[in-house]
């Protein structure tokens, strides 16, 4: 506890530095390529990176797929003054020469998301678009368990994220030749571009067994597309990129089965902001940062949308009171009065909810990595095999959650449901996944424990005897080894 009233105490003092008239105060342009609701998340992020930075102002621009006006609003941005440029460039090559313009009168350049052809740039932070092109071929073809016909849908022609993109995907199919892609059609990112390429299109749309979209709101604009053309026809799968939380967001979509999978394509602004001020302040940064994303399917999206809506929760709760301690302060001004005491009781407030915020999201941050990871070494196994292993997989997950409550079955009885003796099963399951069969049913059943503590309100004995385990208590011991928690944390976290 004192060492929390020392932090309050170290970050009061810091925060009323900080409003002094000599301190100095960051100017941070951001310049977005569009306007869209997985940019609007990450300026909600920007915003509450600048907000914690306390020292930093930030200027925003979005250019609405427009070359001509993102050009135009970066050297406005330039001329205005500041001492940062975040940008997204719109394509590789349009953008460029605003940038090199910022850059070469001393002005330190991020870009992020989207790739320039300049090399005039101080840093660049994005994910892996070719990985999960190439992740979400795998995962197509393991659905279609080596044969099908699947459609791409691409975003804005010329943009890095695209090109990409559709690199890793052709690449990932060409290992399967007898899943043909039947078109690669042309969308720019939003939802009213893919329905308007659908209905363009004049081949064949009855016999689709899976359609790409390069983002969620592409996926989507297909499925409604195709929904209105082929009336009498099966609906194909879909799939897209980018994973929000929140409704209507991707995760939710592949909850709801509306999308059979998404890939979180993380958006993180306070990441941004964090590395644009040890850019200004001479601190030590990484040039080229790589950001972790992680495949969604249903067994991951319940969790992962369950963690995201109370992050979203805790921010939206800070971000309230940021506004309102701005408001308070600025009446504060107005009336030029300067109750010091007042003043520091909000400071306090602020800082101690602050610190209570950034406390929570570090363990929920810990619980969600642990997720991802857990999901990508999966991933890593499995998008790497031949279609006889992925049905391999398949069908030993199908016999496993099939015999999941069963505290009795062992693995003679695994083996026998899948038509083998117990030394094919073994020596086979070992080879692909590193483990045993006892451990992955192990670990199966604890999944399923988590799954089943988080969304419903047995108790942790009634939970431990529908997974399959013995015992409570043995319940509790392999959950602690695995999740480095007890089974009644999960719910109080």
């Amino acid at each position: 506890m004192q060492k929390l009233e020392w932090c309050v105490i170290i970050i009061i003092l810091l925060v009323l530095a900080s409003c002094s008239p000599g301190g100095k105060r960051y100017k941070i342009g951001v310049s977005q390529c569009s306007a869209d609701i997985w940019r609007e998340k990450q300026n909600a992020e920007l915003r509450m990176g600048a907000y914690l930075q306390g020292d930093v102002e930030l200027r925003f621009a979005a250019a609405y797929d427009s070359d001509e006006r993102q050009v135009q609003q970066i050297d406005s941005l330039v001329n205005a003054g500041i001492d940062l440029l975040i940008v997204a460039p719109n394509q590789v090559a349009t953008i460029s020469p605003a940038i090199d313009r910022a850059f070469d009168k001393g002005i330190p350049v991020i870009v992020f998301e989207r790739k320039t052809n300049s090399q005039k740039y101080t840093a660049f932070i994005s994910a892996d678009n070719y990985e999960m092109g190439r992740v979400m071929g795998e995962y197509i073809a393991s659905q279609l368990q080596g044969k099908g016909r699947v459609m791409e849908i691409m975003g804005l022609e010329g943009s890095s994220p695209a090109i990409e993109r559709h690199n890793g995907f052709a690449d990932a199919l060409k290992n399967f030749p007898d899943i043909e892609i039947i078109a690669t059609l042309q969308g720019d990112w939003t939802e009213e571009s893919a329905v308007k390429a659908i209905q363009n299109y004049h081949g064949n749309l009855s016999n689709v067994d899976f359609v790409f979209g390069q983002n969620d709101r592409m996926a989507i604009g297909a499925r409604k597309a195709l929904s209105l053309l082929t009336p009498h026809s099966p609906l194909p799968k879909f799939c897209g990129i980018d994973g929000l939380p929140g409704k209507n967001g991707g995760i939710q979509l592949v909850r709801d089965s509306i999308l059979d999978a998404s890939y979180i394509y993380p958006t993180h602004g306070d990441q941004l902001i964090q590395l644009a001020v040890e850019i200004l302040k001479g601190y030590p940064y990484e040039k080229e940062t790589l950001m972790m994303s992680a495949l969604v399917t249903r067994d991951n999206a319940r969790v992962l949308l369950m963690q995201n809506e109370e992050i979203l929760r805790q921010s939206d709760y800070l971000d309230q009171l940021h506004r309102r301690a701005d408001n308070y302060l600025e009446q504060l001004g107005t009336q030029h009065v300067i109750n010091w005491m007042a003043l520091g009781v909000i400071i306090l407030l602020v800082v101690t909810i602050v610190l209570f915020y950034l406390y929570h999201m570090k363990r929920v941050a810990m619980q969600r990595e642990r997720v991802i990871n857990t999901i990508w070494e999966i991933e890593s196994v499995e998008t790497n095999d031949t279609p006889e292993t992925s049905i391999f997989i398949t069908r030993f997950k199908e016999v496993v959650e099939a015999r999941l409550a069963d505290s009795d079955v062992s693995v003679e009885d695994l083996a026998a449901d899948m038509n083998l003796s117990r030394v094919q099963l073994y020596r086979k399951v070992k080879s692909i996944s590193g483990s045993s069969p006892v451990e992955l049913l192990r670990t199966a059943r604890l999944k399923r424990g988590y799954q089943l503590l988080l969304t419903s309100d047995k108790s942790v004995s009634e939970v431990a005897y529908e997974v399959g385990f013995t015992a409570p208590s043995y319940f509790t011991k392999c959950f602690k080894d695995e999740y480095g928690m007890l089974p009644g944390d999960v719910r109080q976290n």
